[in-house]
């Protein structure tokens, strides 16, 4: 079936476009930073705790520390504050409401901050790993100018990873960022997995054992992506009638779909950032024994011999339905959906056009948000859960929630470009929709 694309000559280029821009990055993940002592380096991450979901997020680049070791982090983290001063800033909240324009001028600013905290944050970094030896015999102005260019060219390489961002959403297929950080998380799945292997299937004491240890990750795994497309599918659809123009007497029926889980997989995305980013500061700053920081670090949540530190994970579910409100109360505008319906015609079942209609829809979207956070929590805590009483790393989860969610977004973009050139689109899920 994807040997439809190949017949749909700009389709066709786009999807090359887009793999040779992930290939360039993969390939800067690879390069390490100057003047860094790998040995000295291995040691210090060793002994870095929190760093499974920033090593997902940047594709093992920030453990390795190469030229793109922020990689989109920063941009996650000036997105988070952006959006949240959306709320206490009146012109940032105008700006979020005008339409594309005002889009275009909120992702500069996101931009723009990035710049600072990606620079920041490199100082910082390197002043700390700096600090440990990992610039090895280096002293005097030949270390502050270690210092300085290792700052600038992890500033260049987060900022560097946006532009190719950018160049995918514009030029290619699908959204620059999310493909980024698809690519990244696959990229550290194979070994999360031959772990999980060496442990409960190599590692098992005997064959039955094996076999059933199997059985139990792949089900797991499955499952969990089973109930991720689900959510991620899931509508709630309000029956709209609109007026005929020709006859008063008759007019045509149709659905307004509202997802289940209008946030997508952001919740998940900014809940997990908002807490491993002080750990790993943390860790850095030589405060990874600090008790406070095993409250944020899913690495000690249901552990058994340390079930205080259980505790923290009530902070991220409870930050995991923070965000899914507010990110929806961002992206989905009641008034306006109500006025569009208004203005062509459209009526909900006993529901009065305007302001009763857009109080239905908030109303509608309360429960559906509600709904697809707890959806996101369930899917977030099995492998927490599963990692802290087996005493193993935490796999699938949030990984997954991001690898599946991005595959489907990028599979209907696809498929809304064949449909808009007349072909077939090759999507199961478009099909069943």
């Amino acid at each position: 079936m994807f040997g439809k694309l190949l017949f749909v000559k700009d389709i066709r280029d786009k999807i090359i476009f887009t793999l040779i821009i992930l290939i360039v990055v993969r390939i800067g993940c690879q390069i390490p930073l100057p003047c860094i002592d790998s040995d000295i380096l291995s040691e210090l991450m060793s002994g870095v705790s929190g760093l499974d979901f920033f090593n997902a997020l940047t594709g093992s680049s920030f453990e390795t520390m190469s030229i793109l070791a922020l990689n989109v982090t920063t941009y996650i983290t000036a997105s988070i504050i952006i959006q949240l001063l959306t709320i206490a800033v009146p012109a940032l909240e105008e700006l979020s409401q005008d339409g594309e324009s005002g889009k275009q001028i909120i992702n500069k600013i996101t931009r723009y901050v990035t710049v600072g905290l990606s620079l920041v944050e490199s100082v910082l970094m390197c002043i700390s790993f700096g600090n440990q030896g990992i610039f090895g015999d280096a002293e005097g102005a030949e270390y502050i100018l270690i210092i300085v260019c290792d700052a600038l060219i992890l500033t260049g390489g987060s900022m560097f990873v946006v532009w190719c961002g950018d160049m995918i959403t514009n030029d290619g297929v699908g959204n620059g960022i999310s493909l980024i950080l698809l690519v990244n998380i696959l990229s550290t799945m194979p070994n999360d997995y031959i772990s999980l292997y060496e442990q409960f299937i190599g590692g098992a004491d005997n064959i039955g054992m094996a076999i059933l240890s199997g059985f139990v990750i792949i089900a797991l795994t499955v499952g969990i992506i089973c109930f991720i497309v689900y959510l991620s599918e899931g509508k709630r659809n309000v029956p709209v009638q609109y007026s005929n123009r020709v006859t008063s007497r008759s007019g045509r029926q149709t659905n307004l779909p509202l997802k289940v889980n209008p946030s997508g997989v952001i919740p998940v995305i900014f809940a997990s950032s908002f807490l491993q980013f002080p750990v790993v500061i943390a860790s850095l700053a030589g405060a990874d024994s600090a008790t406070w920081t095993r409250y944020l670090s899913s690495s000690y949540w249901f552990s058994l011999s340390e079930p205080l530190y259980s505790l923290g994970v009530i902070l991220y579910l409870a930050l995991i339905l923070f965000f899914a409100y507010f990110y929806t109360r961002i992206t989905f505008n009641p008034v306006q959906v109500a006025d569009n319906l208004k203005k062509s015609g459209g009526v909900i079942f006993g529901i009065r056009p305007g302001r009763s209609t857009s109080e239905y829809l908030e109303n509608i979207m309360k429960s559906l948000i509600f709904i697809g956070a707890i959806g996101l929590m369930i899917v977030c805590l099995i492998p927490v859960v599963v990692s802290g009483v087996f005493n193993t790393l935490s796999f699938a989860g949030t990984s997954l929630i991001i690898v599946v969610s991005v595959i489907i977004e990028t599979t209907e973009k696809i498929d809304s470009m064949l449909l808009a050139r007349g072909r077939e689109g090759f999507s199961l899920l478009a099909k069943a929709s």
